[in-house]
C-alpha cells in the first residue's frame, strides 16, 4: 500500500505571502523552519510526499509556468540536499472563476497524483493552513492535519481536535510527528485485533479436534 503526505505550499513549506501578494521570485521563497527534517522524517517512514498547490498567480500574469518551475526545481534541490524528496509537485494556475476541477478545495490535484502513484487516499493525509486545504483533503478522502496560523494560537488548547482524522499543529514538523504518532497507535490496533483474531481461530480449530477426538 502506498501511503502519502500532500502538502499545501505558502504557510506550510515557505513563509506565507501578506493576503492578496504571491510569491514570484526565488528571493522571496523562505523556507519554515523545521520543513526539511519533517519531509525526512516522512521519507524515512514510507510516505510520499507530494505539493498541492493553487497559483492563480500564473492566471494573473505574474509568473510564467517556467518560472514557477525553476522556483519548485531550487526547493527541491535544498530539500534533497537536507536529506529530503518531494516525489510530485502539483499546481493549479487558473484563476478562481471559471471554476476548475484542480483548484482546492476541488480534489482534482490529489486525485491525479494518486493516480500516477498508485496512492491509497484513505490511508493518505493532506497538511495545510487553511479550511480550503482541509475540504481539498476530505473530498479527496484523505485525513487531515491543519497548521495553525502565527497570531498566538496554541495547538494544545483544544485537544478535543487532535484525533487522527483531524489533528491541529503549530508547524509542518508538529504535524508530521502527530501523523507518525496517529499512524503507529493504529498499526498497534490493527495488530491487536489480528493476534485477537488469530487467537479466536486456534481456539475454534483446537474446540474442533477436541470434539473430533471425543466421537
Amino acid at each position: 500500500m502506498i501511503r502519502a503526505v500532500f502538502l499545501d505550499r505558502d504557510g506550510v513549506i515557505n513563509r506565507k505571502p501578506p493576503e492578496g501578494q504571491y510569491v514570484t521570485r526565488w528571493e522571496d521563497f523562505h523556507i519554515l523552519p523545521g520543513v526539511i527534517e519533517g519531509i525526512a522524517l516522512l521519507n524515512r517512514s514510507g510516505f510520499f510526499v507530494i505539493v498541492v498547490t493553487n497559483q492563480r498567480c500564473i492566471a494573473k500574469g505574474l509568473i510564467t509556468v517556467a518560472e514557477l518551475e525553476e522556483m519548485h526545481k531550487r526547493m527541491s534541490e535544498i530539500f534533497a540536499r537536507g536529506g529530503a524528496t518531494i516525489d510530485g509537485i502539483y499546481y493549479c494556475p487558473h484563476e478562481m472563476e471559471p471554476s476548475c476541477s484542480c483548484r482546492k478545495p476541488a480534489p482534482g490535484m490529489l486525485l491525479d497524483a494518486a493516480h500516477s502513484h498508485s496512492i491509497e487516499l484513505p490511508a493518505s493525509w493532506m497538511i495545510g493552513d487553511s479550511d480550503i486545504d482541509m475540504e481539498a483533503g476530505r473530498n479527496a478522502g484523505c485525513k487531515t492535519a491543519r497548521l495553525l496560523a502565527e497570531t498566538g494560537e496554541d495547538a494544545d488548547a483544544d485537544q478535543s481536535a487532535r484525533n487522527c482524522r483531524g489533528l491541529v499543529a503549530n508547524s509542518l514538523l508538529d504535524a508530521v510527528r502527530q501523523i507518525l504518532h496517529c499512524e503507529k497507535r493504529i498499526e498497534g490496533q490493527e495488530i491487536v485485533v489480528s493476534a485477537s483474531s488469530a487467537h479466536h481461530v486456534e481456539r475454534v480449530a483446537s474446540h474442533s479436534k477436541n470434539n473430533k477426538a471425543n466421537l
